[in-house]
């Protein structure tokens, strides 16, 4: 079975057809999902979601973008999410200075906020990081590293960084992007770590694997990320496609 790490289905981009979507991805082989909150109402968005369908799960926090809409209530509010039954992270937060919407500052300070949150409820983290590779690793380093674990989401930093970082215990996100022709970073740090460290994920709807690049991404197209992984590798579709599932189910604790 597929493992969607990282999807965002309370996105508007699936307000058309989203019942249906998520009702017809296990018959296309997509056993679990993690539904990541973004911003407060996406967080909100994604509990519900994991509410209403078996194989749904949540993770809560807030994303770079939106840590200005942050307060003590709200980190409340949070904490409360954290434990519902199937809550599995905090995410996705971290540091985005390419879209820059909020300052440095505010954004780090909301980042070891969110870590905290994390230790205190006993749940890993989902790392967003886009333009602030050395912060957000510095962070981390300090701040929370050999605690709770977590995903560096979306991983787009180099070889040596991501075994830094699988040395302080964490995974290694890895999508559509993997199957890109100019991916060529990417594609190396997927050779050069273990399989046992790599999750599989969309960001639907976005970042879709080629054949699709440019479409909506969802769930079932992590079938075109685990060819590109296999074949990196040197292994079989099987092999990448179970190893990232149970990498996946371990790193969030799933047990049923």
């Amino acid at each position: 079975m597929i493992f969607d790490s990282h999807a965002h289905y309370d996105d508007e981009a699936f307000d058309k057809d989203r019942d249906r979507l998520l009702s017809t991805l296990e018959e296309q082989g997509v056993g679990c999902i993690v539904n990541v909150g973004a911003s407060f109402q996406g967080a909100k968005d994604s509990v519900e979601l994991s509410m209403r369908y078996p194989h749904v799960y949540a993770a809560v926090g807030v994303h770079p973008d939106h840590v200005g809409e942050l307060d003590e209530a709200k980190m409340q509010q949070l904490r409360e999410m954290c434990a519902m039954k199937k809550t599995v992270a905090v995410g996705e937060i971290g540091l985005d200075y390419y879209w820059d919407k909020e300052s440095h500052e505010l954004q780090k300070e909301w980042f070891e906020r969110q870590m905290e949150l994390a230790k205190e409820v006993d749940l890993p983290i989902i790392v967003h990081s886009r333009e602030a590779a050395q912060d957000t690793f510095d962070l981390i380093k300090s701040e929370h590293a050999g605690t709770t674990g977590g995903v560096i989401h979306c991983f787009s930093g180099s070889k040596e960084m991501a075994k830094e970082y699988i040395k302080m215990g964490y995974y290694i996100g890895v999508g559509g992007v993997v199957t890109f022709k100019n991916a060529r970073v990417l594609k190396e740090v997927v050779e050069s770590i273990p399989l046992e460290r790599i999750l599989t994920e969309t960001d639907c709807p976005y970042l879709a694997p080629v054949p699709f690049r440019g479409k909506r991404n969802c769930s079932a197209y992590i079938s075109y990320v685990l060819d590109m992984i296999a074949e990196l590798k040197g292994i079989s579709r099987e092999e990448a496609e179970q190893v990232t599932y149970e990498n996946a189910r371990n790193m969030y604790r799933i047990t049923d």
